[in-house]
């Protein structure tokens, strides 16, 4: 489990790709600079679109992933900070 705290949550679980990162990417334009977005997805392609979305965009920084099980799904997880 995670020691990263967040101010906010998107549960994108049951959603494909692109639509977790989409819907992070709306999200996290509610939130002040400084402030962590957590995201719960079961889209394993999720984990590499959060990578790249953390490379190209100026305005976020990824502070961690991670992967739990729960009820013989995998949940993937992305702490995503606003930075301005």
């Amino acid at each position: 489990m995670s020691e990263v705290t967040f101010d906010d949550e998107l549960d994108a679980r049951g959603l494909n790709c692109p639509m977790p990162l989409v819907k992070a990417r709306k999200q996290i334009g509610s939130l002040d600079p400084g402030q962590v977005l957590k995201v719960v997805s079961t889209d394993r392609g999720s984990i590499k679109d959060f990578q790249g979305w953390a490379k190209i965009a100026a305005n976020i920084e990824l502070l961690a992933q991670e992967t739990e099980a729960e009820d013989d799904q995998d949940l993937f997880l992305h702490y995503v900070k606003r930075v301005n």
